[in-house]
This record gives C-alpha cells, sequence and structure tokens, in this order.
C-alpha cells in the first residue's frame, strides 16, 4: 500500500497554497488486489448483496468502500476472466459427455432464462431465451459430438450432431406422478423399478471395470420396461380424434419412442443416467436469487454469470475460489488445463 499526503496551507489575505498532486494518484481512492479479490468473491460466490459487501468490507478490513465501487468490480472482473471462459467453451465442444439445462431467473423485473452446459469439471452459464436459439447462444451445444444429457425439453433435441441421453431423474418423477394419480395400475412403478435397477446393473459394471453392461444382466428389466409402457398405452391409448394427448399417454410415448435414449446409459458406461451434473451447477443460482434478489439489469446478470462460470471451473479443479478470483484481478487467470477428449 502507497500513502501519498500533500498540503494546503491558506494566507490571512486568504490566498491558498497547495501542494502539486503526483500524476500517478488517482482522483478517488484506490483499494488493492487483494480488497477487490475479497469483494468479487462476496458478491459472486458467497452470494452477498452489494451494500451489505460494502459493509462486510468495512467492518472486517476497516476500508471504507462505497457501493459504487463494489459495483465496479463485477465488470473488470469479468473482462480478465473472457480468455479462461472461452477454453471452457472449446473444451466443452470436445468432450464426450456434456450436460445441458436452463431456470429461470428474475433480471431488472423481467423474467429471463439461465442456460448451463457442463462437465465434471467445466461450467458453462449463459442469459438467454428459453428457446433453441438461447441454448445456441454459448456456441457449445450446436457444436457437441459427444453425448448431450438433458432432460425431454423441446429445445435440445435439435442438435442432431450428438448423441442424445435423457435424464431418468426427471422421467422417474414422471412416473411417480403418474402412480399416485393412478394408484389402482401398476405399469408406473414397473417401468419406474425397470429403470432404477438398470441404473444399479450400469454402476456395477462400473464398479467391476467392465467396459460394457452384459446384456444378460439387462434383459429381465428390459423386458420390464417394454411390458410396462405396453400396458400403459393400453390403460391411456393416443387419442385419434385430439393432436393434443394426456401427460400420462404423452409420457408412454416418449418412453417407447425415445427408448434408445432413456437407455442409451447402458450401452456407453461414459454416460451417466441423469442430469444431475447440470442440476448441481445450477442450484447456487437460486441460492443467490433468494438471498440477494434480481439482478438490476442483463449486463450485470452476465458478468455475475461470466465470473460464475470461472470460479466454477476452477473449483472443480481444485483451486480455491477466492485464489482463483485474486489470479484474474492479477492479470493471470487461472486457465482450465489442455485434454486431448478421449
Amino acid at each position: 500500500m502507497t500513502e501519498t499526503r500533500w498540503h494546503q496551507v491558506s494566507c490571512g489575505c486568504g490566498f491558498v497554497t497547495a501542494a502539486p498532486v503526483p500524476d500517478d494518484v488517482p482522483d478517488a481512492p484506490h483499494y488493492g488486489p487483494n480488497l477487490a479479490a475479497l469483494g468479487v468473491y462476496l458478491l459472486v460466490y458467497q452470494h452477498v448483496p452489494v451494500q451489505r459487501c460494502a459493509e462486510l468490507i468495512r467492518d472486517v478490513t476497516g476500508a471504507d468502500v462505497s457501493t459504487g465501487w463494489v459495483s465496479s468490480l463485477l465488470p473488470r472482473a469479468a473482462r480478465l476472466v473472457e480468455a479462461s471462459n472461452l477454453l471452457t467453451t472449446a473444451l466443452l465442444v470436445f468432450a464426450d459427455v456434456v450436460h445441458a439445462d436452463e431456470t429461470c431467473a428474475n433480471v431488472a423485473g423481467v423474467k429471463t432464462w439461465l442456460h448451463v452446459a457442463c462437465t465434471d469439471k467445466l461450467t458453462l452459464f449463459t442469459l438467454a431465451p428459453r428457446s433453441k436459439i438461447g441454448a445456441d447462444a454459448a456456441g457449445v451445444l450446436p457444436n457437441v459430438t459427444g453425448t448431450l444429457v438433458h432432460d425431454a425439453l423441446w429445445l435440445y433435441r435439435g442438435f442432431p450432431a450428438a448423441s442424445h441421453q435423457l435424464c431418468c431423474a426427471h422421467v422417474i418423477r414422471e412416473l411417480t406422478w403418474c402412480d399416485e394419480r393412478f394408484a389402482a395400475e401398476l405399469w408406473p412403478a414397473q417401468i419406474r423399478w425397470a429403470i432404477a435397477e438398470m441404473i444399479k446393473v450400469a454402476d456395477r459394471a462400473r464398479t467391476e471395470g467392465l467396459d460394457h453392461v452384459p446384456p444378460e444382466w439387462l434383459r429381465r428389466w428390459q423386458v420390464y420396461y417394454d411390458s410396462g409402457v405396453q400396458v400403459g398405452l393400453g390403460h391411456h391409448p393416443v387419442d385419434p380424434t385430439s393432436v393434443a394427448q394426456s401427460k400420462q399417454t404423452n409420457l408412454l410415448l416418449r418412453l417407447r419412442d425415445e427408448r434408445a435414449d432413456y437407455l442409451r446409459f447402458t450401452t456407453d458406461l461414459a454416460v451417466p443416467a441423469t442430469n444431475n451434473q447440470a442440476e448441481r451447477d445450477l442450484r447456487p443460482i437460486k441460492t443467490q436469487l433468494k438471498i440477494s434478489g434480481c439482478h438490476a439489469a442483463e449486463a450485470g446478470a452476465k458478468n455475475w454469470l461470466a465470473i460464475r462460470s470461472y470460479l466454477v471451473t476452477a473449483l472443480k479443479h481444485g483451486l480455491g475460489a477466492l485464489d482463483a478470483v485474486r489470479s484474474a484481478i492479477l492479470g493471470d487467470p487461472w486457465m482450465p488445463p489442455l485434454t486431448i477428449p478421449a
């Protein structure tokens, strides 16, 4: 820290003589990288609102920072992590398995959508509409040639270059709803049971170091799956007089027509059965909204998400959040390691 003092003296005639201010002294108080890193860390990683962040810094460090200074940290930090996020984007494109999901947020009082594309080592958040164009916005999903793990939302079906794994956790929840709604019918519980057992079988194959699931381990559960769908459609057949079908009929048709995408995890052990990775990455976004409320402007939300992308990716590689922020503030942002996809 450099402290500069210059004095003024006033003559009895009223003339004021002042020491010249050095050219390298800023007009306003200038805080160093450690304090700036702390501010960004509190805002983005600990979800502290701007006003409380300024108060916390003052109480803990004695620096009487303004809310304006705290707010100015995010645009600066977002620019500094841009190169790291660009590399993350490129690495996601070449990943064998990519998870995708979205959630709603409030930006300037308007319902907005946050998208995530991630792996167990990479995370990228994007603010975009809930549409295929919005899912394209980060530049990841249109270029993925591996397996895309997602729920059955229509906007993810428009990426033919990728294989697809539909989230089994989502469909199990749908089957539970059907089980509760149609308690006298056995098909929802049967299909749910079959999927759960196939997940266990795939986990067992991984644990035993196998490169595939032996067909005999799956045959019984595949029969239960297929027969459950057939029986379900017997209870809830397609209505030929209507374009719109019931929720349970649409679910059964999806389980029948997209069977290979629901069960891809049984033929490729590198593919997980659920989209839990994307949901885990999105969960802190909801925490932010509960603690700090909505973002006041779209630009601020995008800056926050850019820094969050950088931090989550760094954390997945074992780096501490505050250390990662400090590296960026010092002009040397952490970069995800370059790896060649298997």
